[in-house]
C-alpha cells in the first residue's frame, strides 16, 4: 500500500490511514466504510520509516535468543499455499533469518493446502506453523483447540505497536474454551485491480474506463478490433474456482450495501438471493461471451490462474485485461517492467450510490506446536523484516508498521495506497471469511460447475448454499 511520489511523511500518513481503513472495515460488520481514525499516530506508524537490517527483537524474547544463536541447528516445519514463484519469494524472504539464527525453516508448499491441512491437524501431523490464506478455514480449526493461543506466546504490547489494532482483532477467533489469538498477519494484498499491458494499451489508443459501462463498452470495442478483452483462469489444483470468487465479491460490493455484503459473508444473505444472483449474472455477461474471453468460456476452468495473464505479454497482446490481486505480478514475465509494460486500473463502480469499494485479503500464520524455536520464528514473522525482500520485489503489501515505505519500488504500488485511502468501502475477501466448507468448498466448486456447464446458474447457487446448510 503506497502513494504517489511525494515526501516521505506523506507516504507514512497514507500507509497508516490505509491500514486503519482496511481492517476497521474488515473487523466490524457494522462499519460501512473506512475508519476516521487519524493517521500519523504512534500506534499506527511507529517505526514505519525503519531501515533495520535485522528484525527488532524484544529483550529476552525467543527471537532475541535465536539471533544470539541459541537455537542453531533446530528445525521448524511450515506448510502453506505458496508454490512456484511465490514459494521462491517466500524462501528468499526467510533466508537471511535462517543464516543469522541457524534455524532451518522447512517450508512445504502445496496447491492442495486447503484440502490437506485439516487432514494433517486431525491426524496429529500438524506442521509447526501453517499459512492460511482463508481466515475462515483457520477459524474452523481454532475451535478444535489445536491452535496455540498466541497471547501466551508473543509480546502483546509489541504487537500493538507494530500492527493496527484491527489486524490483531482479525486474528482473534473462537477457541475451544473462549477467544484466542489464532494467528498473526504477514502479508496483504488488494483485489480490485484489473491488470493490462500499459504500453501497447496506450499505443492502441484505448483509455482506462472510469465506470462499469465504459469498461463494457471498451470490452466490446476490443472484440470488434479482433481480440478478446479478458484473459481469465480459475484452475488451481484442489483450490480450483477461487479466482472466480473475487469477481463475485467485487461485484457484490458494487451492487448492494456493505451491510448486505456482511450478511452474505455470515450466511444471513443466501447465495440464492436476488442480490447474489445478480452479481453472477453481471459476471456472466463477460465470462459467458466467447468473444470477450481468451480461449472462450470453457478455457476459464482449464487455465491456471497464474498462466492467465500470459496472453497480455505477447507482441501484440492476444488479450488485454486480467482481474486479480496484486500478488499476480509474481507470475508476470521477469522481463516485464511495472509502470512501463504493465499497469492496473481500479475495477470501476457499477452503481454510483455504492461509491468506490475495495476488496482486500491477506495471509495469517498459525502455530500448532509450542517450542522455543517455533516461538522465535513466529515472532520473526511479526516483523516487517520478514517480508522485506518480497515487498521489494513487488506484489505484496506488509501489514506491519515497521515495514519502511522505502521498500516499495514502483508507482503502481504507491497508487494502491491512494486507492485504499479514497475507498468509500473496504471489505475483506468474503470467501476467505466464510466457513471453510463454503468459502473454500462449495463456493469454489459451484463456480467451477457453473462455468464448465455442468450446472445451471440456479443449480450452482443452490449447491453453494448447501455448504451453509452442512
Amino acid at each position: 500500500m503506497k502513494k504517489t511520489s511525494k515526501p516521505k511523511l506523506s507516504l507514512l500518513m497514507v500507509l497508516g490511514l490505509s491500514f486503519t481503513m482496511v481492517m476497521s472495515a474488515c473487523g466490524s460488520s457494522k462499519d460501512a466504510g473506512p475508519s476516521t481514525e487519524p493517521a500519523g499516530t504512534a500506534s499506527n506508524n511507529g517505526g514505519s520509516t525503519a531501515t533495520a537490517t535485522e528484525p527488532a527483537a524484544t529483550p529476552g524474547s525467543p527471537l532475541e535468543e535465536a539471533l544470539q544463536g541459541k537455537y542453531k541447528g533446530t528445525k521448524v516445519t511450515m506448510f502453506g499455499p505458496f508454490v512456484d514463484a511465490d514459494q521462491k519469494k517466500f524462501e528468499s524472504s526467510i533466508k537471511d533469518f535462517e543464516d543469522k539464527t541457524g534455524i532451518d525453516i522447512q517450508y512445504e508448499g502445496s496447491k492442495e493446502f486447503e484440502a490437506t491441512i485439516n487432514v494433517r491437524v486431525d491426524g496429529g501431523n500438524a506442521p509447526d506453523i501453517a499459512d492460511f490464506p482463508q481466515p475462515g478455514l483457520l477459524a474452523s480449526i481454532a475451535k478444535t483447540g489445536k491452535v496455540v493461543d498466541l497471547t501466551k506466546v508473543l509480546d502483546q504490547e509489541k504487537l500493538k505497536k507494530n500492527y493496527n489494532q484491527s489486524w490483531l482483532d482479525m486474528g482473534t477467533m473462537d477457541g475451544k474454551d473462549g477467544k484466542i489469538m489464532a494467528g498473526i498477519w504477514n502479508r496483504s494484498n488488494v483485489k480490485s485491480l484489473v491488470w493490462y499491458p500499459k504500453k501497447q494499451f496506450e499505443e492502441a489508443g484505448y483509455k482506462v474506463p472510469e465506470t462499469w459501462d465504459e469498461m463494457m463498452a471498451l470490452t466490446e470495442q476490443i472484440a470488434k478490433d479482433g481480440d478478446p478483452a479478458w484473459t481469465i483462469g480459475i484452475e488451481s489444483g484442489a483450490a480450483t474456482g477461487w479466482p472466480g470468487t473475487d469477481w463475485i465479491e467485487n461485484i457484490m460490493l458494487r451492487t448492494t450495501t456493505p451491510e448486505n455484503y456482511d450478511k452474505w459473508v455470515k450466511g444471513e444473505l443466501p447465495f440464492t438471493s436476488p442480490e447474489v444472483k445478480n452479481a453472477f449474472e453481471l459476471m456472466s455477461k463477460i465470462w459467458m461471451n466467447k468473444d470477450y474471453v481468451y480461449g472462450g468460456t470453457k478455457s476459464i476452468v482449464t487455465t491456471a490462474f497464474g498462466d492467465a495473464p500470459k496472453p497480455m505479454f505477447e507482441n501484440p497482446p492476444k488479450a488485454w485485461f486480467n482481474l486479480t490481486g496484486n500478488f499476480i505480478t509474481s507470475f508476470f514475465p521477469e522481463t516485464a517492467k511495472v509502470d512501463q509494460d504493465y499497469d492496473w486500473f481500479y475495477l470501476p463502480p457499477i452503481d454510483s450510490k455504492y461509491g468506490k469499494p475495495v476488496l482486500v485479503a491477506g495471509d495469517i500464520y498459525a502455530m500448532f506446536n509450542d517450542r522455543p524455536e517455533v516461538r522465535a520464528v513466529m515472532e520473526f514473522f511479526t516483523t516487517g523484516e520478514s517480508i522485506k525482500s518480497w515487498v521489494q520485489s513487488g506484489g505484496v503489501i506488509a501489514p506491519m508498521n515497521d515495514a519502511s515505505l522505502d521498500w516499495y519500488t514502483s508507482e503502481s504500488d504507491r497508487r494502491m495506497a491512494k486507492l485504499v485511502q479514497d475507498a468509500t468501502t473496504l471489505r475483506f475477501d468474503g470467501s476467505d471469511l466464510m466457513p471453510g466448507k463454503v468459502g473454500a468448498g462449495t463456493f469454489w466448486k459451484g463456480m467451477t460447475d457453473y462455468v464448465s456447464g455442468t450446472a445451471t446458474l440456479d443449480e450452482a447457487l443452490k449447491q453453494i448454499q448447501a455448504g451453509w446448510n452442512n
